[in-house]
């Protein structure tokens, strides 16, 4: 398995392109299972979780190329397979996310239990539920969940708490069903509404995309369309934190402000210089204060920042409490900056930070995706080297992140 090692120390300074946004990409390709017509896609990330995808849904019978310009083709004409298998499944909870097209497109699918990220409970039982008021035949057998229906039937459907990919997975099915379908308690994140607005592209009536009720109107058929993602809004957090732990100078290109409101005005509290234009944020360190953080759903601190603001806080000049109200399971990162030097108390849903320690370099393991970026950013103010191991988590949702924090001035290498 690959590796990073980072040698602390250095201020980044300079611009950092923003990709595209994974968890936009991801819905957005499975949206190509919904019309026999060619589906254009831009701006896409170049990382495992889409390679991921891609096999999948060239499983099921999609057309799937990809252009040099982080641009792909996609054509499901004719779908061979119904099934999304364990091997692939397993290593990509985003998967589920055939579920609705292929029930809506076939009326019928088997799709495998997903796997991902061991952050916590993330049960689909919302999904199932879903789908059940749409009209479906469910049974869950050998850890496959098998679903059919004659037709899928529009319906009221209130989620129990928030989710994106149950939100994401019962808008598309809904796009195909007879009559109306009402999602209510919907997740409101910008990869939400970025899809609503590729099916209404395609020909879906969707509305109240970007609000907790989204109400679509089933139509017979969609077409085909060329969409662009939009910016990693946590790709570009991750960078905004990296610049500042640095106390360097940093331009994000294609970032998008608004999608980071919440991040934003929480560095701004810590004494993080920030300005913000038309695509782009500029981020400026200084001393850094601590400030208290709760994870909520959009438009809320992401949970898929806490990590890396994590790393930030043992900078800080103070103690400050990290509220984790998403996941159960989400302080494993904890342990391993606790190896580096940092001061963190583990109480419940809680961190308690007390700053600023000096960070040493240390051989630290990745638990998940973020706590990747999070290991990362301790590491550039480290005293030494910080090699970090299990990488390949960081490589389902980050594009070259090492060459882009080394034309930033980072001293940082991939292990082979």
């Amino acid at each position: 398995m690959d590796k990073l090692r980072v040698t602390g120390g250095t201020p980044l300074h300079g611009s950092v392109h923003i990709s595209g946004a994974k968890n936009s990409a991801l819905p957005a390709m499975a949206a190509s299972l919904l019309t026999a017509d060619e589906v254009t896609l831009e701006n896409l990330p170049l990382v495992n979780d889409i390679f991921t995808m891609r096999r999948l849904l060239r499983e099921l019978g999609v057309k799937v190329d990809f252009e040099a310009d982080h641009s792909a083709r996609l054509r499901a004409e004719k779908i061979l397979s119904d099934e999304a298998p364990y091997d692939l499944v397993k290593t990509m909870r985003a998967s589920v996310l055939v579920l609705g097209p292929l029930l809506a497109r076939t009326g019928h699918a088997r799709v495998s239990l997903p796997g991902g990220c061991a952050i916590g409970a993330r049960p689909i039982n919302m999904h199932i539920k879903g789908f059940e008021k749409l009209g479906t035949i469910e049974r869950t057998e050998h850890g496959y969940l098998e679903a059919k229906a004659e037709r899928l039937a529009g319906s009221e459907i209130i989620f129990d708490r928030i989710t994106v990919t149950g939100t994401e997975n019962l808008m598309m099915a809904g796009t195909l069903a007879a009559g109306c379908t009402v999602l209510q308690n919907a997740a409101c994140e910008p990869e939400v509404v970025d899809l609503a607005e590729m099916l209404i592209k395609m020909g879906a009536k969707i509305e109240g995309a970007g609000t907790p009720t989204i109400t679509i109107e089933g139509v017979h058929a969609l077409k085909g369309t060329s969409h662009r993602i939009i910016p990693d809004r946590i790709e570009a957090g991750t960078f905004l934190v990296a610049g500042a732990i640095t106390n360097g100078e940093l331009e994000l290109l294609d970032a998008n402000p608004s999608h980071l409101a919440s991040v934003i005005e929480k560095l701004r509290d810590t004494g993080v210089h920030i300005e913000t234009g038309p695509g782009r944020i500029t981020v400026r360190g200084g001393d850094i204060r601590p400030a208290d953080v709760v994870t909520k759903e959009y438009p809320g601190f992401a949970t898929d920042m806490q990590a890396q603001y994590m790393a930030l806080m043992t900078q800080a000049n103070g103690t400050s409490v990290i509220h984790e109200n998403i996941f159960e399971n989400r302080f494993m990162h904890a342990s391993e900056l606790l190896r580096m030097g940092a001061d963190i108390k583990i109480d419940g849903s809680r961190a308690i930070v007390t700053g600023k320690t000096q960070l040493t370099g240390a051989n630290v393991i990745a638990s998940d995706l973020r706590a990747s970026a999070s290991l990362i950013i301790a590491g550039l103010v480290a005293d030494g080297f910080t090699v970090i191991d299990r990488v390949y988590h960081l490589d389902r949702g980050y594009e070259k992140i090492e060459e882009k924090l080394r034309a930033a001035g980072a001293q940082i290498e991939r292990l082979k």
